[in-house]
């Protein structure tokens, strides 16, 4: 079964519109799919138009950012249902845009100490109706000719810790679990080689396990087959859903280059028990 349940637009960092993604994504005959922009679920609709006559099962949802131990931690929602809840997760992902915002100007700042110069405010004024970022000042250093790609940029000015990077407040994955699980979600830890060691990363399954992270992204857009072996045994070992997505983002992670995993049919049946949609 092809699936798509780690992509993003440029609702967030991606380089495509929402529909656009979508678009791909039909394009690759994906059967189930979750828009999952960082902090904002308001591609769902967009996507929703185009491919469910398709007969493709979309789900709402969103990619959580939080910070456990020191670290930044991302988790994924899937499935969330418009009600209080979500009404709830609203609120704080309107105030996370707001630290973005500010954490953008900031970042601006330090480039201007080192002698870069960029304009904050017409940043911002591009990132009307979507959550800005650091990828906004990475495709601002590229067209001031500062650096050659954002890829770049992140490397020597935007990277956690590099010399233009601003530490941005975040909620704890506890917090954000029980707000995701209020709105109506299933949350899976996102792209489990970035926290560490191996051990760290089962630990931080373990403790989050009985408060809601129930999945853990084995099928990932650059993992090679052993890779994904690798998370699928501890997947098994903690009685997690394994769930799968290329976190494609167009020019921003030039090494996916469309949208869509496969995953083994046993797999699939899992995942598609635990969303409550059909297989």
């Amino acid at each position: 079964m092809r699936v798509e349940l780690h992509c993003h637009s440029t609702f967030s960092d991606g380089s495509f519109p929402a529909a656009e993604v979508a678009a791909r994504a039909a394009r690759t005959k994906v059967e189930l799919f979750c828009l999952t922009d960082h902090d904002t679920a308001a591609g769902y609709d967009a996507c929703h138009e185009v491919l469910a006559p398709q007969g493709c099962t979309v789900l709402r949802g969103l990619e959580l950012s939080c910070r456990e131990g020191g670290r930044n931690v991302h988790v994924l929602l899937y499935g969330l249902v418009e009600g209080p809840g979500l009404d709830r997760l609203r609120t704080r992902l309107d105030q996370i845009h707001g630290e973005r915002s500010a954490r953008l100007v900031a970042i601006c700042g330090r480039l201007a100490r080192l002698g870069i110069h960029l304009d904050a405010d017409a940043l911002l004024s591009r990132t009307h109706g979507r959550t800005p970022g650091r990828p906004d000042v990475a495709r601002a250093l590229v067209v001031a000719g500062v650096c050659k790609t954002p890829q770049d940029a992140f490397t020597r000015f935007l990277r956690d810790g590099g010399p233009a990077d601003v530490p941005l407040e975040r909620l704890s994955v506890a917090d954000g679990l029980a707000l995701g699980l209020a709105a109506g979600g299933k949350a899976s830890l996102a792209h489990p080689h970035t926290y560490g060691e191996f051990a760290h990363v089962r630990g931080l399954l373990r403790d989050h396990r009985e408060l809601g992270l129930e999945g853990l992204e084995v099928y990932y857009g650059t993992y090679a087959r052993a890779e994904s072996e690798r998370w699928l045994r501890l997947a098994h070992e903690l009685d997690l859903v394994a769930t799968g997505g290329s976190d494609f983002h167009g020019e921003m992670n030039p090494a996916v280059t469309q949208p869509g995993v496969i995953l083994p049919k046993a797999v699939a049946a899992r995942l598609c028990a635990w969303l409550g949609v059909a297989t």
